[in-house]
């Protein structure tokens, strides 16, 4: 036990051990994440047998959690090597940008069809515009951090700036409603599966009844 401890606490072996780490860690995560996800939304809105459904939450949350690891890997791994790459050896300011396009390609990008990848990608992009957005009107000398970092200042009036970012949710969400709704009454054949499924099932389900079994206790 002290001779692997002594092992793993080597500087010379931290960034081996820190890919171990990352994959452990994006293991972890998106079993803890898509497990009670996949199991609410597989028994819930999909038919089949238990045993089919068991092995449908399963399979999600073995993706889930099988891709989170690897890109984690794919990126450390690339910042790595751009790290050892560079004049300085040092990290650049875009090695983060070109590790993420790396993994996300490898990990991501190539699994276009599978429901999981789309269901995270989204996620993730959903939270790339809220960040942008704040960046845009955020001033250059908020939020820096050691190498950068700070806001992109687009609207220089303080009053104006402050006006936008109080109304910049609303906004938000009220269009992203608006088109959710637009979508799943003329193109719901372009909303993600799952999405599809529940918004199904409680905008157009409501209109299904026959008695107050159907009305109240069932939904069929």
């Amino acid at each position: 036990q002290a001779t692997l401890d002594g092992i793993i606490a080597d500087p010379a072996y931290h960034n081996l051990f820190t890919l171990v780490k990352g994959f452990r860690n994006g293991i972890v995560y998106g079993t803890k994440v898509r497990f009670p996800h996949a199991l609410v939304m597989i028994f819930l809105f999909r038919h089949g047998t238990f045993r089919h459904k068991l092995h449908l939450v399963l399979q999600a949350t073995r993706h889930h959690a099988r891709n989170l690891g690897f890109f984690c890997i794919t990126y450390k791994t690339s910042m790595y090597i751009l790290r050892v790459l560079s004049p300085t050896g040092k990290e650049g300011h875009y090695d983060s940008f070109v590790a993420g396009l790396v993994g996300g390609y490898l990990v991501f990008g190539r699994g276009i069809h599978s429901s999981v990848n789309q269901q995270i990608v989204i996620y993730v992009f959903a939270r790339v515009v809220l960040a942008v957005a704040k960046l845009l009107v955020q001033r250059p000398d908020e939020g820096r951090r050691r190498g950068g970092g700070g806001g992109w200042g687009l609207i220089r009036d303080e009053a104006l700036r402050r006006k936008v970012e109080g109304s910049a949710w609303t906004v938000f969400a009220t269009v992203s409603w608006a088109a959710v709704m637009y979508l799943f009454r003329w193109h719901p054949e372009t909303i993600q599966p799952s999405l599809r499924s529940s918004m199904h099932y409680i905008y157009e389900d409501c209109e299904k009844f026959s008695d107050l079994r159907t009305l109240l206790w069932r939904n069929k």
